[in-house]
């Protein structure tokens, strides 16, 4: 079959690979119809995550048909349509049984990695390295899903893959760090962040009631699709004090919750950015977080910082007096995919929000290698990027 590859930093391979198969009773394989490079893979592709290994398989936004099951799979057969959740879960230990998905205990076969890292390790991810499972992705004409009872979610006659291939990823991700902000009538959101997570992060603050959303970026793009969305937005490189204009904009409180949709490759300006850029690239810290350190400026007495974009080491300079201070409350961490799914996949169905509205490119997966470099530099005004492994090699 064909794949997406890593082959080292800055450069993915599209490549013939065996196919899966199955290895655990438990396992179901799928041939994957659509999937999508998401803003973590690009992590991976600028070699921020360590543990990979040239030929690892990328990719963990895809959905398909199942092809085969495993003799222990009870509720997929062949032929049903599904879209397969990024994080991989038992659904049988203490944290899968209180809906704390990511954290699963028993998916992550090098959990002694995280833990020698992190403390504890948190479940299996498909295609984001040997730190995390080493699990082939599903960048690829087919992948192997483990537990696949537990995971996947059949999707209904009448919707299309670009409506319901986001709730592998992006969609309950954008939903969670909109839920953590514990939202009231009246409520000041503000997103750092409008890519495909902030997009979504928007839609959802409003889908739970926020009054208002504030959106922060720096391309035109993206902060035209927040507009289109609802959202007020802010060019960051357009104002002289980000932490004052949000005072303005909010009689002087500040939002009520942020949420970072940024995470470890922040882009800004100054003396903190160049800071930041600088201990970076000489390996001295794994993160940028220059867009965590405005947000514990910004955000209101006793509010709620809410964190999807992905981190990965210890953070410097970090004013985190000023939460203290305040009184803030965070919330973060990796999706907890399976508990959004039934709900978003009703809300897709009633028309509430069609997630489609993020795509702005259709391509092959031979495309793959010319996909990530155009979106990782953010040309073509690209924002979302959908592959589609059994093309005929032609752009959409």
């Amino acid at each position: 079959m064909k794949a997406v590859c890593w082959q080292g930093k800055n450069r993915v391979e599209v490549e013939q690979v065996n196919d899966p198969s199955i290895l655990n009773p438990r396992d179901a394989i799928v041939r994957v119809t659509h999937t999508a490079i998401c803003g973590s893979d690009l992590h991976l592709y600028d070699g921020y995550i360590p543990t990979m290994e040239p030929g690892d398989i990328l990719g963990h936004e895809f959905m398909g048909q199942v092809v085969e099951i495993g003799s222990e799979v009870k509720r997929l057969k062949p032929g049903d349509r599904v879209v397969v959740p990024f994080t991989i879960a038992c659904g049988q230990c203490y944290f899968c049984k209180n809906q704390l998905w990511s954290a699963c205990d028993n998916t992550n076969p090098n959990a002694w990695m995280m833990e020698k890292m992190y403390g504890f390790s948190g479940s299996g991810l498909f295609g984001y390295s040997h730190l995390m499972g080493g699990y082939a992705g599903g960048q690829a004409q087919f992948a192997r899903v483990p537990f696949a009872d537990i995971g996947p979610i059949k999707v209904p006659e009448g919707l299309t893959d670009e409506q319901v291939l986001f709730l592998s990823d992006i969609f309950p991700t954008g939903y969670m760090a909109a839920e953590n902000c514990e939202i009231k009538s009246g409520d000041v959101i503000a997103v750092w962040g409008c890519g495909p997570v902030g997009q979504f992060a928007i839609r959802s603050a409003f889908l739970l009631g926020a009054e208002r959303v504030i959106a922060i970026d720096r391309l035109p793009e993206r902060l035209k699709m927040a507009r289109a969305g609802g959202a007020e937005v802010i060019n960051y490189e357009d104002v002289d004090d980000l932490i004052e204009e949000l005072k303005w904009m909010t009689g002087g409180r500040g939002p009520n919750a942020c949420i970072d949709a940024v995470g470890l490759e922040a882009h800004g300006s100054g003396a903190a950015a160049l800071y930041d850029y600088s201990k970076q690239r000489m390996k001295f810290s794994f993160d940028r977080p220059l867009v965590f350190r405005q947000i514990l400026q910004a955000c209101a007495k006793g509010g709620v910082v809410s964190i999807p974009g992905v981190y990965g080491g210890f953070l410097d300079k970090v004013p985190f007096g000023a939460a203290f201070a305040k009184g803030l409350i965070f919330k973060m961490g990796q999706t907890h995919v399976h508990r959004y799914l039934d709900l978003l996949l009703e809300k897709i169905s009633s028309g509430a929000i069609d997630p489609s509205f993020v795509v702005t490119h259709r391509l092959p997966l031979e495309h793959a290698p010319e996909a990530y470099r155009v979106f990782r530099d953010k040309q073509d005004q690209c924002i979302k990027v959908v592959l589609d492994p059994w093309s005929d090699g032609k752009a959409a």
